[in-house]
């Protein structure tokens, strides 16, 4: 799967306030995004993806984009969240139900990221571009940990994990096997019922005792 049929399976924008008051349009943002992939999809590298080639690209104004994203790298984390998944909405039956639904989520978004070299090279260039992956890591991975936190956190203040938890430690320790498996050996198995098995696993170790 491309990452243009990706984000057309996805749609998914992230919200943004034009600068200057104008109407927004879906279908503008999203000739701009596809502008975006189609150039990277031709090989063009992250560092010379100017708004300007992207703004001639999709077939719009630069002032376009600037009402729409803050800068380059605004775009891209957008670009970048348009070939994922959206993130899932929790059960909220147990913390347990709501850890394994987000840990699916990572495997999806494994299962998603490997048959797609674009997306590698993509990721792989903004590691060696702070700004570009300053800007991924505050509006899309601290999010994520965040919410990971909450869950664990509110499994501790109703009791399913003792009350001694580190909250981060225990987020690192759930999420930790998953970003092995999908980031770190992308030959390993991402098989069905993975994610219930991770944190079935670690919360043996965590759990408050039964009373």
């Amino acid at each position: 799967m491309s990452l243009a049929e990706s984000h057309a399976g996805n749609g998914r924008v992230r919200d943004q306030s034009p600068v200057r008051g104008r109407p927004r349009s879906e279908a503008v943002e999203r000739s701009i995004i596809e502008g975006a992939i189609r150039l990277l999809e031709e090989g063009v590298p992250l560092a010379e993806l100017s708004i300007e080639r992207v703004a001639r690209t999709a077939g719009v104004g630069k002032a376009t984009i600037y009402r729409r994203w803050s800068g380059k790298e605004a775009l891209f984390v957008d670009v970048l969240r348009a070939a994922e998944p959206p993130d899932p909405v929790l059960p909220g039956t147990s913390m347990r139900d709501d850890l394994v639904v987000l840990m699916e989520a990572a495997r999806q978004r494994g299962l998603l990221n490997r048959p797609s070299a674009i997306l590698h090279n993509v990721m792989a260039q903004m590691k060696s571009s702070p700004k570009i992956w300053d800007a991924y890591h505050a509006e899309v991975v601290a999010p994520r940990r965040r919410r990971l936190a909450e869950v664990l956190r509110r499994g501790r203040d109703n009791g399913e994990l003792r009350a001694d938890v580190d909250i981060d430690l225990a987020g690192d320790l759930v999420f930790g096997p998953m970003l092995v498996r999908t980031v770190m050996r992308p030959d390993s198995a991402l098989p069905e019922g993975l994610a219930e098995t991770i944190v079935d696993t670690v919360l043996e170790g965590l759990r408050a005792p039964a009373k």
